[in-house]
């Protein structure tokens, strides 16, 4: 009888530590990038494009849809605004081409 008590303090200890259910139920913290993409305004953007993403890609941004809320335009232009940010360099190359068209 002492060994099955013992074993039942064994599992209250371990649910202990591990978190009530309440807890496990609190939705997780918002990655800092979600609240950026979230608060990028894309209302402005008047410009349309037509993109080719693979398979795999457009079953990933669906489901970001589903579980952000985030419009995948929304998305995508926000990438493509951080990259172009993130790598001035790539501005560098299009400035260097529109020189040479000049000349």
């Amino acid at each position: 009888m002492s060994e099955i008590k013992s074993l039942a303090d064994q599992l209250r200890s371990n649910i202990n530590k591990q978190g009530s259910p309440k807890e496990k139920n609190k939705a997780p913290p918002v990655p800092e990038i979600l609240e950026r993409i979230r608060k990028y305004d894309n209302r402005d953007h008047k410009s349309l494009m037509h993109i080719r993403f693979d398979t795999d890609t457009i079953k990933m941004l669906n489901q970001f849809k589903m579980a952000t809320g985030v419009d995948v335009t929304k998305l995508v232009a926000f990438s493509v605004h951080h990259l172009l940010e993130q790598h001035p360099e790539l501005k560098c190359i299009i400035k260097q081409f529109i020189q040479q068209l000049e000349l």
